[in-house]
């Protein structure tokens, strides 16, 4: 975020923590007789760390002030809604005092009220102040070729981010650029820039150049300087290296992260790894009677070790055990052979664990263990590993982060044998989609599909 938008969304955060301890207080002075104890301070800074967690989780303090604020008011409704969910949960589950409970039921209505018509209040204000100029500005373009009519359709397609391009300076002699609003003007050249500028009100200057084009960015900085015009770059890298890209600061360093991903992020990781094991050690604990019976079953129905442990390909390219319960015969359970429809290898047991991939839930440990994740791509085979790498561009990108029980492939029907390019493509292009897409509300769409959908079991033997 660029300076306003840091402060605005600081200005933000203090104001909604203010609200939320002046609810707080209120429901506590009209509820309550007594003194604030130390059973109300407990209350009052849970409040605060579960808002903040919902607020990190939502990002919804990551906004930017020339973007489309209303989207600030419904992640603002959304985040209320389940802080009043939590606090709705708590008041059925636990036992608070009467007057107590009187309290969350207070704070429950009044802080999302509160919040969400001040918030409304603020964001027209600030509305108001970016379409009157006050927040808006306006820029004059630099460029040629497909870089700045790229820059100028952005503006154009974009009307609420509150830029107005004013004039587009011609380079050289190519063709004239697209403006990016009606009234416009041509500069004809870099020559009549500085006087474009002392006469027009311009606020920044874009420059949309190749890199290679030294020596002209380094004049367009001295005129811009000599008039006092902040000067903002545009970098062509997304040509070469692709959409996924974003700077960041290492030291005094400014270094391109090629493939720029959600869990790139330290505090979305963390939250994720929480969620894991969390999850994982619930089912372990819930279905450990389960286990047993399978694992007496697998005994019963043929000799053999119950649980099957090959080597898998994890985080990183590393390999690793995974853990499943055995579905073959155990001299057939070791081969590169991809699992095929009837195989004769399979097991009685096996093929009903199969069919409803009960196989893979001592995976779970794996979770726990820390070498896998509940959501994410699948592992593979070493050898099946390397013909993905030979075969599919890109596909050892899926190894950037652990691997799953379940995944985005496996929910939208693309699991199983990988025989055909086609199959082998679209494995590698849905866990690609999903490492680019990552949200916690994502994984959990992927944990009901897995269960309820039904693309997830047709392809399942």
């Amino acid at each position: 975020m660029n300076n306003i938008n840091k402060l605005v969304a600081g200005f933000f955060f203090i104001w909604d923590t203010v609200i939320l301890g002046i609810t707080f207080l209120v429901s506590l002075y009209i509820f309550k007789d007594t003194s604030v104890q130390g059973l109300d301070w407990m209350l009052f800074m849970g409040l605060i760390s579960i808002w903040l967690v919902i607020v990190k989780w939502r990002k919804l303090y990551f906004f930017d002030v020339n973007g489309d604020l209303s989207n600030r008011i419904l992640n603002y409704v959304k985040s209320s809604a389940i802080l009043v969910v939590i606090l709705g949960l708590a008041y059925l589950i636990f036992t608070f005092p009467p007057t107590f409970r009187k309290v969350v039921l207070s704070f429950s209505i009044g802080f999302p009220l509160i919040g969400i018509v001040t918030n409304f209040v603020i964001l027209s204000i600030i509305n108001r102040l970016k379409n009157s100029g006050g927040v808006g500005k306006n820029v004059l373009v630099t460029g040629q070729g497909e870089m700045v009519n790229k820059v100028n359709s952005y503006f154009k397609e974009n009307p609420k981010n509150g830029y107005q391009v004013k004039g587009v300076v011609k380079y050289q002699n190519v063709a004239e650029p697209e403006l990016a609003i009606e009234g416009g003007e041509y500069v004809s050249d870099l020559e009549s820039m500085g006087s474009y500028i002392k006469e027009n009100p311009v606020d920044e200057v874009i420059v949309a150049l190749p890199i290679q084009y030294s020596e002209e960015i380094k004049k367009i900085l001295n005129t811009a300087d000599y008039y006092g015009t902040r000067v903002r770059f545009v970098p062509d890298y997304q040509n070469l290296l692709g959409e996924d890209c974003k700077v960041i600061r290492q030291g005094k360093m400014d270094m391109v992260n090629v493939r720029q991903m959600p869990l790139d992020d330290k505090i979305s990781a963390f939250i994720k790894e929480c969620f894991d094991w969390c999850f994982s050690s619930l089912v372990l604990l819930m279905l450990s009677p389960l286990f047993f019976l399978i694992v007496l079953l697998i005994k019963l129905d043929s000799p053999g070790p119950a649980f099957y442990c090959p080597e898998r390909i994890g985080k990183g390219g590393k390999p690793f055990r995974v853990f499943k319960f055995r579905t073959m015969k155990e001299n057939d359970s070791t081969g590169k052979a991809s699992t095929v429809e009837n195989d004769p290898r399979i097991t009685k047991v096996g093929k009903v664990l199969r069919k409803y991939s009960i196989d893979e839930l001592p995976q779970f440990a794996n979770v726990f263990m820390g070498d896998m994740s509940v959501v994410g791509p699948r592992p593979h085979r070493t050898y099946l590993n390397e013909e993905f790498q030979r075969s599919v561009d890109k596909a050892m990108v899926r190894h950037y982060f652990k691997p799953g029980v379940t995944g985005w492939a496996q929910v939208n029907g693309w699991r199983g044998p990988t025989e055909t390019a086609e199959q082998k493509e679209q494995r590698i292009a849905h866990d690609l989609w999903y490492l680019k897409n990552w949200s916690m509300k994502l994984d959990l769409k992927i944990i009901y599909l897995t269960i309820f959908g039904r693309k997830t079991h047709g392809t399942a033997f």
